[in-house]
């Protein structure tokens, strides 16, 4: 049987940058990464809207909070130290109704709990960053930025076997079991034993926790967020990033602009149930996914709870008018034909059996392997924070 060191089950960008932290820690340690994919980051990395975020909205203390606001600036460090592209083009809140104004000042508080820089901004500073751009008050939060994540991944991957680690990608995991030495990594190319397993599963880390059997105390429920995008020619409309103060009776942010790296605008995206763990498009169904949804306890919990915003939520799925409509509280001039249908991603959210969705990044440490329970937006930003922390939680012995 083949053995190593430290085994990473996942090719996203928290699973990379693991195991660069890992490498980092133990100089010299053999280091597997395993990806049932043929390329890396082709799940939620590859699918996400490439926003660098800055941590307003996380609560404080919370992991998130903290790992957001370091790892913004270690990434951008890491991208001018490998020559990737990106931009920090700062991003607009916007309060469009008198009735949001609390919760923009909320919003104001938490940023300045977080050391974070903003300004407040009346109607013509909001014209003044987004001219397009009409709302009663808003925020503007400097350290947000833009970035390609596929291209932090190769970046990442690139280090990870400078340092000596190895990537092997096309090999699934299809068990975990414990020996009294060693973790035994079984795969559809053959098993391979390790000390110590980080399970970075993403839309796949709980059916893995299972299969060591282990519990994390949650599920992954996948959620899918469609976008559409500006024509070429209006693509002026929005100059950097445009986000609709959160309405915390939805556990979602709503939909917003995106200026993308390569100079696109991106609007969206809505969250919708997936019928499939990797359901990317409507027609994607997996009647086995779907039913371990609709039997999930936790999810039906949640649709209980929030059945009116979830039925909001599929009827602009299904209606480009709706779409517009949401999008026009923020940007009045979008019209239907300034969008065109892009692509979709979805999200791993993982959902307690009381049906409360985990709102912090979550490692569950078992014997010998550590699990990412958790790890939706805005992992990709906080990677190389939840890396270190897991290299951290992580004694070879």
């Amino acid at each position: 049987m083949e053995r190593c060191d430290l085994v990473v089950i996942g090719g996203g960008i928290v699973g990379l940058a693991t195991a660069m932290s890992l490498l980092d820690r133990y100089p010299g340690a053999s280091v597997t990464v395993l990806d049932k994919e043929p390329s890396l980051a082709a799940h939620q990395t590859g699918h996400n809207s490439g926003v660098l975020h800055s941590g307003i909205y996380y609560k404080p203390g919370s992991l998130k909070a903290r790992f957001c606001r370091d790892g913004n600036a270690r990434l951008v460090e890491f991208c001018r130290d490998h020559g990737i592209a990106h931009a920090i083009c700062g991003k607009v809140i916007v309060a469009t109704r008198s009735d949001e104004l609390p919760r923009l000042e909320a919003l104001a508080e938490r940023a300045g709990a977080h050391g974070l820089a903003f300004d407040r901004l009346g109607p013509a500073g909001i014209r003044d960053h987004e001219p397009h751009v009409v709302g009663v008050a808003g925020l503007f939060v400097a350290s947000t930025g833009i970035v390609d994540y596929v291209a932090v991944c190769r970046a990442y991957a690139k280090v990870i076997e400078e340092r000596g680690g190895r990537i092997r990608l096309g090999v699934k995991v299809t068990g975990l079991r414990r020996s009294p030495a060693e973790v035994v990594v079984e795969t559809d190319a053959g098993p391979l034993a390790a000390r110590f397993v980080v399970n970075c599963g993403g839309l796949q880390s709980d059916r893995l926790a299972r299969a060591a059997g282990d519990d994390v105390g949650a599920r992954i429920v996948p959620f899918r967020g469609e976008y559409y995008e500006l024509v070429p020619d209006r693509r002026d409309l929005v100059r950097g990033l445009v986000y609709p103060v959160p309405d915390p009776s939805f556990p979602f942010l709503g939909v917003h602009f995106t200026k993308m790296i390569d100079g696109s605008v991106h609007a969206g995206p809505n969250a919708v149930l997936a019928w499939a763990r990797e359901g990317y498009r409507k027609r994607d169904v997996v009647p086995a996914d779907l039913a371990e949804t609709l039997r999930y306890v936790g999810f039906r919990r949640l649709a209980a709870e929030h059945w009116k915003a979830g039925a909001a939520e599929v009827a602009r799925s299904f209606s480009k008018e709706l779409f517009t409509r949401s999008l026009r509280r923020l940007v009045p001039e979008v019209r239907r034909a300034d969008l065109v249908a892009t692509h979709a991603g979805v999200r791993a959210q993982a959902l307690r059996p009381d049906g409360a969705m985990v709102d912090d990044f979550l490692l569950v440490e078992a014997d010998r392997v550590l699990h990412v329970g958790n790890a939706p937006s805005p992992a990709a930003t906080a990677s190389l924070e939840i890396g270190r922390a897991i290299a951290d939680s992580v004694a070879l012995s």
